[in-house]
């Protein structure tokens, strides 16, 4: 076997790694490919010699990422209020190809949260609490001193506390298939008391439409005016498919074979504190969804 031929065999056995990382740190499958296929473009220009592969391969991935991120701020196209990470979306009982990508139970709710972050804030968050990477390799990463990007990790938790609940979300997925199958019942039926009986007082409903014809995009928060918008949808509901969404219960909505919407719920003492909703039609042809429909 032949340097490039042990090169690539070596690389396939880390792409899914790579691409959990650049997931997490992006929020785009399309942009985590993308980085991915950079890291192996340089490796393929570094030659031979790399002792510990996999860490060179997570620093090149996570530099990568880090450009992405900030060349998002230089165009000032930081996500908005409203705006849903690509999902996850697999059937339920499958064994995914992409498990690497469902591993440590990194959902919506969080990847949302993630967003609110400064890069150097996510990448030293994502690196260190997530995959275990030490601070002394995250350190250079961002040309910090470890101290430096051990603070930067400090402060995205303290973020991550003062957003979002995820931390604190429902992870049994029988409890979390009761407290949805409740939802969408009540949404099915326009049973408004059900609705407010299995929603937070406090829960947020983010519906990223982009451009498509299910919008305007909007983000909604109180259990009255969740409960009403998720009324709206009640003719739909009787189109939703179970699937799971980055690996916890969740449904597609698809109408004559065409996936129309992805709604993923974080639920916390059997109530809704968050939903989900991707509706962006562009957004959703490139998830590949087509085979998730029975």
């Amino acid at each position: 076997m032949d340097t490039a031929d042990g090169s690539a065999t070596q690389f396939q056995a880390y792409r899914g790694h790579l691409r959990a990382v650049a997931y997490r740190m992006l929020g785009s499958l399309s942009e985590a490919d993308d980085a991915v296929q950079e890291t192996w473009l340089r490796l393929n220009r570094s030659g031979s010699g790399v002792e510990n592969l996999r860490a060179w391969l997570t620093t090149v991935v996570s530099r990568v990422c880090l450009d992405m991120l900030r060349a998002r701020v230089a165009r000032h196209e930081e996500p908005l209020d409203v705006h849903v990470p690509d999902p996850v979306v697999t059937a339920v009982g499958d064994d995914p190809e992409q498990q690497a990508l469902l591993a440590d139970s990194v959902g919506l709710a969080l990847l949302v949260v993630l967003d609110t972050l400064s890069p150097a804030e996510r990448l030293a968050f994502v690196l260190h609490d997530i995959f275990a990477v030490p601070f002394e390799r995250i350190g250079p990463i961002l040309d910090r001193s470890p101290a430096a990007a051990k603070q930067l990790a400090s402060r995205a938790r303290r973020r991550l506390s003062e957003v979002g609940s995820a931390a604190e979300a429902e992870t049994d997925p029988a409890r979390q298939r009761e407290v949805l199958g409740a939802f969408l019942a009540a949404s099915r039926d326009g049973d408004f008391a059900g609705l407010l009986a299995v929603l937070d007082p406090d829960v947020v409903l983010r519906a990223d439409a982009g451009s498509g014809p299910m919008g305007p995009s909007r983000l909604l928060r109180g259990a009255s005016e969740v409960a009403a918008q998720a009324m709206s949808y009640a003719p739909m509901a009787r189109f939703a498919h179970p699937v799971l969404v980055n690996g916890a219960p969740g449904h597609l909505i698809a109408r004559d074979g065409r996936p129309l919407v992805v709604i993923g719920v974080t639920s916390r003492n059997g109530k809704i504190t968050e939903i989900n909703i991707l509706a962006d039609p562009d957004r959703l042809s490139r998830l590949g969804l087509e085979d998730l429909i029975g």
